[in-house]
């Protein structure tokens, strides 16, 4: 008897150190109580009648919020999901919902923590995106314009990445983690449009920040919604508008709040948890905008620090890059991923140090802190002010002296005017039916109800404008001083650090500057609407903005998810 005990207590022991030991597997993580074991039904949008809704936002105060169309005309919304349509036949409500316990609103360390552990998967994930996307643009009341196309491989890739030993990766990594480009940044597997039909077919290369991503492993979920062109086609116009993808709309109040722009549909994926992270571009407040409206972490930084090849361009002297995230560490995560020096681009610098190290290990004691006083009259703004304050900041009151930017317009005119030829020359897909800004208004002009609905007044701006290079140069040049007078007045006479402003209410002087600037949510006005505190430094100075935002973010934790994006809806 004593023999068969101890021989018991020998397996016993062994059955124990053998199962402590084997490492978690897909198969091994998948509650069986929530996968379909029926094929699931199909899932379409279809189109409906607009004109009750367009007639509502005639009503209301912000002119540019009077819509003309809200879907698009020119693209069936179940062509972004077709293609990966068969990958959701048994992935059903109820593993979505239990998934959306893991996913939603979690940062990326705390999701490669889970998939490490194996309670989670890169193919789960990113199925729960794509479900997500679907589930809630093929919906009229609810579908928001956010995504143009997802990547028909990204499932795949991601069921590639599951096969490898996940032990050494580095929770702080984009590997594995489904990204969102906006539609300007080119992408192999799929058409780089800037939204604009003339570019429907532009198949080209990866720009040099996706190869950035590819090389560290990290899945292109698709291409976000953005206002055509950059937001450089129409004056005044609404924001978030694309012939390709239709309007973008605001989460926390659509139809009634604007998505902020150009790069829209960035904002509202990250803001709806259809995404881990995007990618951004902007020249002036594009992305700064869209992430304040979208209660988001935008980050733009220092021009040079992300390459620009590959990108549709408005202005080689302003554009850049940059990610936009539910967090300020997601964002330094994502920024880092995309550094490198490139040869391509004349302004490609190569940054050194850690920038996510930086991040966690912020202190804010002492650092000086400008405070633009006529904004203290926001209570947001106060309120995030005595926070930052309370978290050991010095606090700085300043009065910056306003300066004319002048040549503005012209600037965007003429670099434009240049930049995009050799964007379609270069990185741009062979038989285009544009060349030069010239054809695209030629173009549009061929189908003006569905090419450019509402106007094309800038393009033509730039075409009627016969500015000098001489004089362009010079008037580069006033604008930088106009820009870096602004600021380095009361950066060098108060010794500061960072200055707060809110939204992109400085997006101008930090452009021609040359300033980075990076968002964090604040906090909602009465009715709902958000806002961003954006924190200012001088140029490649770039790592404060992460070090004190990400003090701050800790402060108040004002990031929400929109009501009616949450998993019980």
């Amino acid at each position: 008897m004593k023999y068969v005990l101890l021989y018991n207590a020998v397996f016993l022991v062994f059955f124990f150190s053998c199962k402590k030991e084997t490492k978690p597997t897909a198969e091994t993580i998948i509650d069986q109580s929530v996968v379909a074991t029926e094929k699931q039904p199909t899932v379409t949008w279809s189109p409906y009648d607009e004109s009750e809704d367009i007639v509502a936002t005639q009503k209301l105060k912000t002119k540019r919020m009077h819509l003309k169309l809200i879907n698009s005309k020119v693209r069936d919304k179940n062509a972004i999901w077709e293609a990966l349509a068969g990958e959701l036949d048994y992935f059903g409500e109820k593993e979505y919902n239990r998934l959306s316990a893991l996913i939603l609103e979690k940062d990326i360390p705390t999701l490669q923590q889970q998939i490490k552990d194996g309670k989670l998967t890169y193919e789960a994930l990113t199925k729960f995106f794509v479900y997500r996307i679907r589930k809630y643009e093929s919906d009229n009341a609810t579908g928001l314009n956010a995504v143009i196309a997802l990547n028909p491989n990204v499932i795949e890739e991601a069921r590639a990445l599951d096969r490898k030993d996940k032990s050494a990766i580095d929770v702080y990594s984009v590997y594995g983690m489904p990204i969102l480009l906006k539609d300007n940044i080119n992408y192999r597997a799929l058409p780089t449009t800037a939204g604009a039909i003339a570019l429907s077919d532009n198949q080209t290369n990866n720009a040099f920040i996706v190869n950035k991503l590819l090389e560290k492993n990290a899945l292109i979920l698709g291409k976000a919604n953005l206002s055509e062109w950059a937001y450089y086609m129409c004056a005044d116009c609404p924001v978030g508008y694309s012939a390709i993808g239709g309007q973008t709309l605001n989460p926390y109040g659509r139809m009634l709040f604007e998505p902020g722009g150009s790069s829209s549909g960035s904002g509202v994926a990250v803001a709806t948890n259809y995404c881990v992270a995007a990618v951004g571009t902007e020249t002036s407040g594009s992305i700064v905008s869209p992430s304040s409206q979208n209660a988001v972490v935008g980050f733009k930084p220092s021009v040079g620090l992300l390459s620009r090849t590959g990108i549709v361009p408005i202005s080689n002297t302003l554009d850049t890059a940059g990610p936009m995230t539910k967090n300020v560490v997601d964002a330094a995560i994502l920024f880092s991923a995309m550094l490198g020096k490139d040869v391509m681009d004349s302004e490609s610098k190569l940054a050194g140090g850690d920038f996510v190290g930086a991040t966690l290990h912020a202190k804010i004691q002492g650092v000086r802190i400008g405070v633009i006083k006529e904004l203290l009259q926001d209570s947001l703004y106060n309120r995030a002010v005595s926070q930052l304050q309370i978290a050991g900041a010095t606090i700085i009151n300043v009065v910056p002296k306003k300066r004319e930017l002048k040549g503005f317009l012209t600037l965007l005119n003429m670099d434009m005017k240049s930049a995009l030829p050799a964007y379609v020359s270069s990185q741009g897909a062979a038989g285009l039916p544009i060349k030069n800004v010239e054809d695209v208004v030629t173009f549009n002009k061929e189908d003006e109800g569905i090419r450019m609905p509402y106007g094309q007044e800038l393009l033509e701006g730039i075409v009627a404008d016969k500015t000098t290079e001489q004089k362009l140069e010079s008037i580069k040049a006033a604008l930088k001083t106009a820009g870096k007078s602004y600021f380095e007045e009361v950066f060098k006479e108060d010794r500061l650090q960072v200055l707060l402003s809110i939204n992109n209410y400085h997006s101008g002087y930090g452009a021609v500057a040359n300033y980075p600037m990076l968002t964090v949510p604040m906090g909602f006005t009465p009715e709902g609407e958000p806002k961003g505190l954006t924190f200012i430094a001088s140029t490649f100075a770039d790592v404060n903005l992460l070090k004190f935002a990400y003090i701050y973010e800790q402060a108040s934790k004002e990031r929400k998810i929109p009501e009616a994006y949450t998993v019980s809806q």
